[in-house]
Formats: structure tokens, C-alpha cells, sequence
């Protein structure tokens, strides 16, 4: 399996910054876009992901996680000056909305996020690819989606995003540059990734608490498994949560596969250890994969304060062979259900809250 396209080493002008306290000071001492990216489209592409890479905020050392983010953010918005859609403009027109465009709502490994408007009042983000090399993975995103939303079940629609539309743009600043393939996902504002809580709690989140998140990750994989799509890529910055109403959506489905099982197209590098073999061996990913993938995640939330009757559940649900793992998310979900009632009885609504600053 190879490295997600987002990490590519990059080429520019002038030394590329090697760690994470020289690309921090590169980008924050930035005055503008050209400070920090070369003029060819290729190479700034390149640089962009590199020092995405070191910055993200999940993978720069913890005591300088506050400088990471602010440095982070600031590469989004260098990014967007130097390379974003309808530069110089305040409108992107499709053939069936116009998108009154806002700031960037976020970044991540191949795309950015910004925050629009269309004419009927619709809040949306944008999801852009940085280059036009990642215009496939837009395509699986938008293909899911599509998918989920013509045969998944109506009653489940709500954990996934909701595809608006998704169509090529020329960046008019830049003719030289290849069209980037966009999606346009209803905005749904409260939600938190799980990345949040794995900082909030660092010692290990209350089992109970973990459980509502397990419940409905297997639900949101349930409903994409009978839909005939696969997502590849539970990742923890992939699970967004509601925490007061309890609510869940798995995004980024740019890993997605539907049809026959196939080889994923990528893995992000710096959460290979949560993958299963079946992933970096580049054989088909499978609906036990997503199982995996979502049981380490929520493995991670709970850390060591997992009982042992769990940590017997999360090993039945990560073996190393693909065909002894759960395929059957439903059947699944009622197994924990029996285990979670055995462990602490009948359900009950626990409140949850994450502070508003992590």
C-alpha cells in the first residue's frame, strides 16, 4: 500500500522545513502565500502537504499542540490565498446553485473545507482537493454518497453527509491549472470529531460514555454495509459527534468503496497502526475492515479503562485474519448491546459535554 497522496515530499525554492518547529516558524513569519509556496502549481502542491503533514495537530508534539493548531490554520488560509477556488471573487457558480463563499472551515490530508452559501439560504461546505491528482478520490466520495442516499434506509440517512452536488471547477486565476472536482456537503454545525475527545480525555473515556459512540458507529456502518458501500477509512478525525444530543456522522468518504471489494485506493500514513493487514497489503477492504477500523477507534477512546469482558469483545472484532473478524455490523451491535447490558444493565442517557476549547 502506499502513502496517502497527501504526504508526498515536496520540491520548492529554498530549504523545506524538516520538523515541526521550522515549519511552524515558516508559516506563522509568513507575510503572504509566495513566502511560504514556489510559483509552479505542482511543486507548492507538494510543499502545501508537507507541512500539512507536520503541523496537523494530531501528530505534532503535545506540549506544542497550541502552536500547532494556530500554525495549521494559518497554512489553511496561506493555502486558500495562494491556490484556492474563484480567487479574487466572492461567488462560485454551478449549473445549479451559486455558492456565496465564506472562510476556510477546515483542512485535512488531500482537501480543503469552505464554508458557503447558496442563493436559497443552504449552508454548505465546499470540499476542495489541493490538486487535481486527488480529483478520484472526490469522485468515490461523491459516488458513496450517492449510493448511500438511493438505497441506504431513509431512517439512517442522518449518519452521513448530505451531498448537495458535486461538479468540476476551473480555478479562472490559474487556466494552466487542471479542474478540481468538488463536492458540496450540507453543513451541519455542533459536531466534534473524535480527535477532540481523545484530548479531553487523555487518561481514557468512560466506558458508558464510549458506548453510545460504539452504538452508533456501528449503526452508521450498518446502514452503509446494506447500502453496498464501504468506507475504508474509519478514522478518529472521520467519527464526528454531537456530544449533547448523542449524535454521530462518519465523513470523509473518499476512501469509499462500493461494488466488489477492492484494494483501498490510499492509507493515511500516520494512523497506519489502526489499519488491518488486509489495508497495507493492498488486498480487498471488506466490511470487516470498517469493523476494525471502528473498534480501534473506539478502543482508543476508552484506553486502559476498558473492563476485561470489552477488551475480549475489541480482540474478537481486530483479528489479524480478515474472514474470523465480524462482517455483519447489525449483528454485531446486538452482540455489545447483550454485553453492555450484562456490564451495567439497562440503558440510560449519560450526559456528555466537551469543553468548547479543545
Amino acid at each position: 500500500m502506499t502513502a496517502p497522496r497527501a504526504a508526498r515530499p515536496p520540491t520548492a525554492p529554498g530549504a523545506t522545513p524538516r520538523g515541526f518547529a521550522e515549519a511552524a516558524a515558516a508559516v506563522l513569519a509568513a507575510g503572504g502565500p509566495y513566502d511560504v509556496f514556489p510559483a509552479d502549481p505542482a511543486d507548492a502542491a507538494r510543499r502545501y502537504r508537507r507541512l500539512a503533514r507536520l503541523l496537523h495537530p494530531d501528530t505534532a508534539p503535545a506540549a506544542e499542540r497550541s502552536r500547532a493548531t494556530a500554525a495549521f490554520l494559518a497554512l489553511g488560509r496561506l493555502w486558500e490565498q495562494h491556490h484556492g477556488p474563484a480567487a479574487g471573487t466572492d461567488e462560485l457558480r454551478t449549473r445549479r446553485h451559486t455558492y456565496r463563499l465564506g472562510p476556510v472551515a477546515a483542512t485535512g490530508d488531500i482537501a480543503v473545507l469552505r464554508s458557503a452559501t447558496t442563493e436559497a439560504g443552504t449552508e454548505v461546505l465546499l470540499k476542495i482537493p489541493r490538486s487535481a491528482l486527488d480529483n478520484d478520490l472526490l469522485d468515490r466520495e461523491a459516488a458513496a454518497l450517492t449510493g448511500l442516499a438511493r438505497h441506504g434506509d431513509g431512517r439512517f440517512h442522518a449518519y452521513a453527509p448530505t451531498l448537495l452536488e458535486t461538479f468540476r471547477h476551473q480555478d479562472t486565476t490559474d487556466p494552466a491549472d487542471a479542474p478540481r472536482q468538488v463536492n458540496a456537503l450540507v453543513h451541519r454545525p455542533g459536531l466534534r470529531p473524535l480527535t477532540d475527545i481523545l484530548r479531553a480525555y487523555p487518561d481514557g473515556l468512560d466506558p458508558r460514555d464510549a458506548a453510545w459512540i460504539w452504538r452508533r458507529l456501528l449503526v452508521a456502518l450498518g446502514y452503509a454495509h446494506r447500502a453496498g458501500v464501504r468506507h475504508g477509512a474509519v478514522l478518529p478525525e472521520h467519527v464526528l459527534v454531537h456530544p449533547a444530543d448523542h449524535g454521530l456522522v462518519l465523513v470523509d468518504w473518499c476512501y469509499a468503496g462500493t461494488g466488489a471489494p477492492a484494494p483501498a485506493p490510499a492509507l493515511v500514513e500516520r494512523h497506519r497502526a489502526l489499519y488491518p493487514p488486509e489495508v497495507p497489503a493492498r488486498q480487498a477492504v471488506t466490511e470487516a475492515t470498517d469493523i476494525h477500523l471502528a473498534t480501534r477507534c473506539v478502543q482508543q477512546l476508552m484506553g486502559d479503562r476498558a473492563p476485561r469482558q470489552i477488551r475480549a469483545f475489541i480482540t474478537g472484532c481486530t483479528l489479524p485474519a480478515e474472514p474470523r473478524r465480524p462482517h455483519d455490523a447489525w449483528k454485531l451491535l446486538a452482540e455489545l448491546d447483550d454485553l453492555l447490558h450484562t456490564l451495567y444493565g439497562p440503558r440510560t442517557f449519560r450526559p456528555f459535554h466537551l469543553p468548547p476549547t479543545i
